[in-house]
């Protein structure tokens, strides 16, 4: 399977997860989660059961939701090495201090919206929680937390444009790494188009 610039690469056994074994390409992976976030997002719209997203659980319970029709491990965090992400047993630590931080940016304050949409979206696909499907569970997660919290509208993502290879799926991931070295400048830019 061929994989866009800046997809994470799946192992072997993260393969085998996959429940529709008969699917070859990446363009297929993508019609098939496409069609379980749709789901996913549909899930979320009735949920009421959550009144603090900045949980783990939610968090996980989300992955799940957008991807558990075409992967085993849906809702699991990574246990392997990635091209990106934290050790894999640094996950609970790092996410536990993003949600911490998080907690404290919508308490006083901290961030104007997109400054805090693009801190926390990129820390959360800095960490890297799950084997697959982190950059569309974190920009989902983001657009929760602006439209729950701080009253605001979602970002324009363009997620259809960010599969695979495309010169604005170039420019989101050349603001990701600009952010990796803390400037935040272009990734704010990105987001606001």
């Amino acid at each position: 399977m061929e994989y866009p610039p800046g997809a994470t690469q799946l192992d072997p056994n993260e393969l085998e997860g996959l429940r529709f074994p008969h699917i070859e390409t990446r363009s297929e992976l993508d019609q098939l989660e496409q069609q379980n976030i749709q789901d996913g997002l549909l899930w979320l719209k009735r949920q009421r059961k959550y009144k603090d997203l900045l949980t783990e659980e939610f968090i996980k319970t989300l992955h799940k939701r957008l991807f558990y029709a075409v992967w085993k491990w849906a809702g699991s965090f990574r246990m392997t090495e990635k091209n990106l992400g934290v050790d894999p047993l640094q996950i609970n630590v790092e996410l536990r201090k993003l949600l911490d931080d998080t907690r404290y940016w919508i308490g006083h304050q901290t961030y104007p919206p997109l400054e805090f949409a693009a801190r926390f979206h990129h820390r959360l696909v800095q960490i890297h929680l799950f084997p697959n499907g982190n950059g569309r569970h974190s920009r989902i997660m983001t657009d929760v937390l602006l439209e729950k919290y701080l009253k605001e509208p979602a970002i324009n993502w363009r997620n259809d444009a960010l599969i695979g290879s495309s010169e604005y799926r170039e420019i989101y991931i050349n603001a990701l790494r600009k952010a990796d070295a803390g400037d935040y400048n272009k990734l704010i830019e990105f987001l606001s188009r």
